[in-house]
């Protein structure tokens, strides 16, 4: 194996769903990066001997559940947002071999978001208490909610989210999910629940700027999606997600831990770089570079969604989206 640090994976359980080799690929060739990047099963509780395997041909790993939070005491460095999340969903690995940390996850929010230039939001209702609500959690607060809703099954798995809100000034609640009923018209909302799982639930949007963000992309469109569009409201799925956060896991990957995480895409991963978007100190959509543009593009046709993010960005450009 020649040791020339160009393999790249997505790590998780299960994984085979994963579209995150064909959205890297997309990128890599639009930036002419000779990158490999494969999928790779790795169960709870399996990934520090693989991290430990590792030779000198790696530069990094995007990590999906459940390995997001079981990855930190593997790193050397963890980036500002990674360690107060308690998330990490991206391992760098530089020319010396150490791991860096971060999470992208909140950028995919986010710039999907704010693509879509709709009033900001005051409320947010975070469907799910795992790592990704933390991510939401944070991205709804980047966006303007200044008050939120956690709903669960069990009240007593959110309590990470307490002192996260606290820190950030968001006013919180966390509730049963049978509670969603007696919330009425919604203004935001993100679902965090695996795909199809808030099919059943209660959900209506307050008008045609309402937005639902479910971050599941398979199987799609869910029930729950479709009711609320039906309704006349805005959605967005995981693809939406995958790309935003994608683009600055290239960043970090194209930049390889050298130290400037703006590098790989010529000035900016869109958001002024994902460890400053990290610190909630930048606007996701100043200053983003052509080649930042070019990548979403690339990345957006890849996995079946149109070149630009739109009120209907969901809808797939053509018939048998992979899922």
């Amino acid at each position: 194996m020649t040791l020339d640090r160009s393999r790249l994976a997505v790590l998780g359980s299960p994984i085979a769903h994963s579209l995150s080799p064909v959205l890297h690929r997309a990128a890599y060739d639009v930036l002419g990066l000779p990158f490999s990047y494969d999928r790779v099963e790795v169960a709870a509780g399996s990934l520090s001997s693989f991290v430990d395997s590792l030779d000198g041909g790696w530069r990094g790993l995007s990590l999906t559940m459940p390995l997001k939070r079981e990855v930190l005491p593997l790193l050397d460095t963890v980036s500002p947002l990674a360690r107060r999340l308690g998330v990490a969903n991206t391992l760098v690995v530089d020319a010396a071999g150490r791991r860096h940390g971060h999470n992208t996850d909140v950028d995919g929010i986010v710039r999907s978001v704010a693509l879509l230039n709709r009033p900001r939001p005051s409320t947010v209702v975070v469907l799910g208490g795992g790592a990704t609500a933390a991510s939401a959690l944070f991205a709804a607060h980047r966006l303007g909610a200044r008050t939120a809703v956690v709903l669960v099954r069990d009240t007593a798995r959110a309590g990470d989210l307490e002192p996260l809100a606290a820190g950030l000034g968001v006013d919180l609640t966390i509730a049963p999910l049978s509670s969603l009923g007696g919330l009425g018209a919604l203004d935001f909302v993100v679902s965090t629940l695996p795909g199809g799982a808030a099919d059943d639930l209660p959900l209506v949007p307050a008008d045609e700027a309402s937005l639902l963000f479910d971050v599941a992309y398979a199987p799609w469109p869910t029930r729950a999606a479709s009711r609320w569009s039906d309704a006349g409201g805005t959605v967005l799925n995981g693809l939406d997600m995958l790309v935003e956060q994608a683009i600055s896991q290239v960043a970090l990957f194209a930049d390889g831990g050298a130290g400037d995480a703006r590098a790989g895409l010529d000035g900016g991963a869109g958001s002024g770089g994902p460890d400053a978007a990290g610190a909630g100190l930048v606007d996701p959509l100043v200053d983003e570079p052509v080649e930042a543009a070019r990548v979403r593009g690339a990345m957006r046709r890849s996995v079946g969604l149109p070149s630009e993010p739109t009120r209907a960005s969901s809808a797939p450009a053509r018939e048998g989206r992979p899922a």
